[in-house]
């Protein structure tokens, strides 16, 4: 099936900002096979023309931009889960299959799937740019629950990542092609199916905020119950502008103060013992009562209001544009590099509220700004590069999910140094010689 591109969503950026604000694709294509899919690409490798995979398009650094043009291909209509093994823990889904779609398939089975961005991504999209979220610090990014692939490659081959109807839970043979797909954003091919872990639903849930006077204690109490080894679900950091802003939106009485929003997974028992050591913790970083949300619907009315940030941010300002921005640092640096970015925003008169997973080093600026106001969208821009900078001069990255797209290309050259970034194009040259998959994006 074949449609104008004026039927594929494009989602505008801020004029002048990182990159193009809309880049429709010339032609979009719907294929409902590997195979369709297969042959769609030999069409478009006969012919030298761009290819452009397209899930749920709720990635944040253009990567479904067609700056080329060329031909997207929407897979959203191969929308089948093929495999559920429960006494494996593994499921293999194809890439119009979302998030919540397959935990919604899973609901008798007793299993689920944890990797959360908060948004419905499509399960492939989320392994092609190594999406992670709020539930990673316990259960690990996509990178560590992604079994096997199947990937087109830009001449129409098809291959099995970790071997035709592989899932094994660990391997030692040959090279890791799976982890060399996951994350490369669309640049190397196109998934078209993936072989993910499950896990077993917990017993019992429990979720509590708690709010402290500083931004410093709150990440140091985020450290501290991780050096303490509580197996901790979630912890998610709001400033003070995060969490006036959500409760405003959501119509929440939580304190104005750096605030941590916490969940615990495991049996009864289990989670006595979590809860014991981390309100010890807490206390000792002059951190307020927990405030509990124990039953389904208020745990989810709770993280419905974290997932709600992006929104939350925007009505701030009625009218104003968003760019949400995210680095990740080691552990041990984080209280430190979120301090100083704290610092940065009201020393540039910049609307950033931060919020943030944590428990991984991971957190994000959701960057508030008047698109026509070329002398903020200016500052924004430079802040966001001195953010990434100063996550680079702590050991860490410019991107912990985000992924790299095509605004950080330059700052992915600065993180991995020339040899490496030589060796990504060697690999780029071999797999895609031409240069069609997603061109313009990562390298």
């Amino acid at each position: 099936e074949i449609k104008s591109s004026a039927e594929i969503p494009c989602v505008s950026q801020p004029k002048g900002f990182f990159f193009p604000s809309c880049c429709p694709p010339d032609v979009v294509v719907w294929p409902r096979s590997v195979e369709e899919v297969s042959a769609l690409a030999k069409i478009c490798h006969h012919h030298c023309l761009p290819i452009i995979p397209f899930g749920t398009g709720t990635g944040l650094e253009g990567g479904v931009g067609a700056v080329e043009g060329g031909v997207c291909f929407s897979l959203r209509n191969m929308d089948r889960v093929l495999d559920v093994h429960q006494e494996d823990f593994d499921v293999t889904v194809e890439p119009g299959v979302t998030r919540k779609a397959l935990n919604s398939y899973l609901r008798d089975t007793g299993l689920w799937f944890p990797v959360d961005p908060g948004a419905d991504a499509s399960l492939c999209g989320m392994a092609a740019t190594s999406a992670s979220g709020t539930n990673a610090v316990r259960y690990g990014t996509m990178r560590e629950n992604v079994l096997n692939l199947e990937v087109v490659l830009a001449d129409g081959t098809i291959i099995h990542t970790a071997g035709r109807g592989r899932r094994t839970r660990k391997t030692s043979a040959g090279y890791n092609l799976t982890n060399l797909f996951v994350g490369s954003e669309g640049t190397l091919g196109l998934i078209t199916k993936t072989t993910l872990r499950l896990y077993g639903v917990p017993e019992a849930m429990v979720s509590a905020v708690c709010t402290f006077p500083s931004v410093q204690a709150a990440v140091d109490s985020t450290v501290q119950v991780l050096q303490a080894g509580v197996p901790i679900a979630r912890i998610e950091f709001l400033d003070d502008v995060m969490i006036d802003a959500c409760n405003r939106f959501n119509s929440l009485s939580y304190p104005v103060a750096p605030t941590l929003f916490l969940e615990f997974h495991g049996s009864e028992k289990s989670l006595e013992e979590q809860v014991t050591v981390t309100e010890e913790i807490t206390r000792d970083n002059s951190g307020s009562d927990f405030n509990w949300a124990r039953d389904a619907e208020t745990r989810g009315r709770l993280w419905k209001a974290r997932h709600d940030a992006w929104y939350a941010a925007l009505a701030l300002r009625p009218g104003c544009k968003a760019y949400s921005t995210d680095v990740c640092v080691p552990l041990s640096h984080l209280p430190q590099i979120i301090v100083e970015t704290k610092e940065d925003l009201v020393l540039n008169r910049l609307t950033g509220p931060i919020a943030g997973h944590v428990g991984d080093g991971n957190f994000h600026c959701i960057m508030v700004m008047d698109p026509n106001d070329q002398d903020e969208v200016t500052r924004v821009q430079e802040f966001t590069e001195r953010l990434a900078r100063r996550a680079l001069a702590l050991d860490g990255t410019c991107t912990g999910e985000h992924g790299v797209g095509l605004g950080k290309r330059a700052l992915l050259r600065e993180e991995m140094g020339p040899m490496a970034i030589e060796v990504m194009q060697g690999l780029k040259a071999t797999l895609d010689p031409k240069n069609l998959m997603n061109p313009g994006k990562v390298l």
